[in-house]
């Protein structure tokens, strides 16, 4: 079978199930830029689930440094949940754990858990942040989903937006 796109071939190998058995850590992120992506009001939004039952969650509006309001994207807000994510897994001390992170955002795990390299944007602090986190942890893998299973985070991402008034289509 021949592929289309560069995307397509991340889609194959990342839609395949990981060799993490029995995660005792599940996450899920998202993130999100409206009304404008680029440009817009960033957020993000996560879940962690032990064993199966949910034991903490995230809900925030990104906070940019002063004079980069405007130097925002989808791509950062995906990264900030994942961060969020990697930061609560490091305090709960469960770098040793297997755990399994999902996103539906294929750029963010092919960079973070597969063969993508951290190219250019303002999203890059953000993924190498990311990149030094995901360090910490012995078991740790991630695994891209469609948007229709990772509905949890995607509504814990706009959240904060429409609390603002902003509708995000993204």
């Amino acid at each position: 079978m021949r592929l289309k796109k560069k995307t397509d071939k991340y889609r194959m190998i990342y839609t395949q199930p990981l060799v993490i058995p029995n995660p005792t850590y599940i996450a899920y992120f998202d993130g999100a830029c409206g009304p404008m992506n680029p440009g817009g009001t960033a957020a993000y939004g996560a879940v962690i689930l032990r064993e199966g039952e949910p034991i903490w969650e995230c809900s925030k509006l990104f906070d940019p440094e002063p004079g980069k309001e405007r130097e925002t994207t989808n791509n950062l807000a995906e990264y900030c949940g994942l961060i969020a994510v990697l930061e609560h897994l490091i305090s709960l001390e469960a770098q040793q754990e297997p755990i399994i992170i999902y996103g539906d955002s294929e750029m963010v795990i092919t960079q973070m858990f597969g063969p993508r390299k951290i190219k250019s944007g303002v999203y890059v602090p953000y993924a190498l942040k990311a990149k030094e986190l995901c360090r910490a942890f012995s078991n740790i893998g991630g695994q891209w989903i469609p948007g229709k299973q990772n509905t949890i985070a995607d509504e814990l991402s706009k959240a904060p937006l429409l609390k603002v008034g902003i509708v995000c289509r993204n």
